[in-house]
Order: C-alpha cells, then structure tokens, then sequence
C-alpha cells in the first residue's frame, strides 16, 4: 500500500490551483470541475469542497491566482523596461500571453456566460493595484495617472480580445495574426516617449 504525502493546507490547495491551470490551459473551462481537479492531484472531491466550497469557488480561486501570477511577470517586465532590460513588445507579449497562453481569457469568458461574474473581481483588483503601484514611478499628476489607467484598460481589453477573436478578425480584414499586439506596442512606446520627455 503506498500511502500519499501528507501535504499542509497551502501545499494542497496550490497543488489543486495548479492542476486546474494545467486543465484550464490543456481542455478549457468547461473542464474545470472539482472532480476533475480533484482526481488529477490525487485528492478526493471532498477534499477540493473543503478548500473551494464549489467549482465557481474554484475559478475565482484560480482567477485570483492567474492574475496574481501574470501581475507579478508583468511588473517585472514593466521595471526591466524602464531599466533598459526589456521592451515594451515583452510587457504586451506578457499580457497578451496571460490572457491566451495561460487561459485568462477563455476563463474569464467562461465566468461571464455561466453567471459567476464576481470571480472576475480578483482580476480587476490585482491589474488595478499593478497600475497603482507602477503609477507614482511614471505619473507625477492626475492626469498622468488617469491616462496610465486608461492604457492598462486598453492593454488588458486588446489583451482579452485578441486571445477570443483576434485571430479570426485579423485574418478576416487581412491583416497579421499579430496585428492586435503590434498596436499595443505602439500604443506602450508613445506612452514611454511620452514619460521620458517630460
């Protein structure tokens, strides 16, 4: 009889968030059931009820901890621009990938259409307090502050677009599959021109 490592109620439920984003990115968010999670870690259902109290419970988990994830990469990113590390074309690959590599967006999709809107809530609020926190580095006034939130809404929404159709849609109007990035690389250059002219 091989028995199962006793893991400590962090340990459990990272693991289970972490099979869900592996389901998440391999079957969609259709897949995302407690059973499924549950029977991939090795864990009963039970025991994926106790840490998440449903599947709804489960996706605004895993909500939550996507956009933690993609904030902290992307935070990173930002900060290795300014420091002549990186590009502003690596922050907009990083966003572009959370919301299509990484399944944000089909999950966040999902969410909407089956009524469990408010697990979106861990999104917003972490994109927001990304912003914030990179604000008092770049934006000295209101203004400056105001259209940094306005470029972040527009990066996370082309973000979330272009990972739903923006591959039909560019190839609809003949453009690049890349089309939608390339826009918002433009839009994050005049925005940093902008910063360092100032």
């Amino acid at each position: 009889m091989v028995s199962r490592k006793r893991l400590t109620p962090e340990e459990s439920r990272l693991a289970a968030l972490e099979a869900a984003r592996g389901l998440l990115i391999e079957t969609g968010p259709q897949s995302l059931t407690l059973k499924a999670v549950a029977s991939r870690v090795g864990r009963t259902h039970a025991n994926l009820l106790h840490h998440f109290g449903s599947a709804a419970g489960l996706q605004k988990a895993l909500a939550a901890h996507l956009a933690q994830t993609v904030c902290a990469t992307i935070a990173d990113a930002v900060r290795a621009s300014r420091a002549g590390l990186g590009s502003p074309r690596e922050v907009v690959d990083l966003a572009f990938d959370a919301f299509d590599k990484e399944g944000a967006g089909a999950l966040a999709s999902w969410m909407i259409l089956t009524g469990n809107e408010d697990a979106l809530t861990p999104i917003v609020e972490c994109i927001h307090e990304l912003v914030d926190e990179i604000a008092p580095e770049e934006a000295e006034t209101h203004d400056e502050v105001m259209r940094l939130h306005e470029e972040t809404l527009a990066l996370v929404l082309m973000a979330m677009g272009d990972a739903l159709i923006g591959s039909a849609l560019a190839k609809s109007l003949n453009l690049p599959a890349t089309a939608a990035r390339d826009r918002a690389q433009r839009m994050l250059e005049t925005s940093v021109a902008r910063v360092t002219q100032t």
